[in-house]
């Protein structure tokens, strides 16, 4: 029902930017809540950051609070992760994810995801 796209993954220096993007399309992009997993090799999926319906809120993990940004334009039915101070550890495959919530931290509310992008951080 709801695709999505991502792109922008790639190998990037530690301490250097990477933005990533996620296309969606098949609904109605403003009503859904977005948000950005990541998986590296050995681990479970966890979530990096999510916004709202109409990107007033935000939440971010610890682990990337201060480097993310998340952020999207409605208009263009895109939202986007800005990576900065990247580190190794943030090295994975990162997920574009939809949920009919507004926000949400959980996992289990995400009913449409991406196909994945690769980062890679090197050091």
């Amino acid at each position: 029902q709801v695709q999505l796209v991502e792109s922008g993954g790639g190998l990037v220096q530690a301490g250097g930017s990477l933005r990533l993007s996620c296309a969606a399309s098949g609904r109605t992009f403003s009503s859904y809540g977005m948000a950005w997993f990541r998986q590296a090799p050995g681990k479970e999926r966890e979530l990096v950051a999510a916004i709202s319906w109409s990107g007033g809120s935000t939440y971010y993990a610890d682990s990337v609070k201060g480097r993310f940004t998340i952020s999207r334009v409605n208009a263009k039915n895109t939202v986007y992760l800005q990576m900065s101070s990247a580190k190794p550890e943030d090295t994975a495959v990162y997920y574009c994810a939809a949920t009919q919530r507004s926000l949400s931290e959980r996992r289990r509310d995400y009913d449409y995801w991406g196909q994945g992008t690769q980062v890679t951080v090197s050091s």
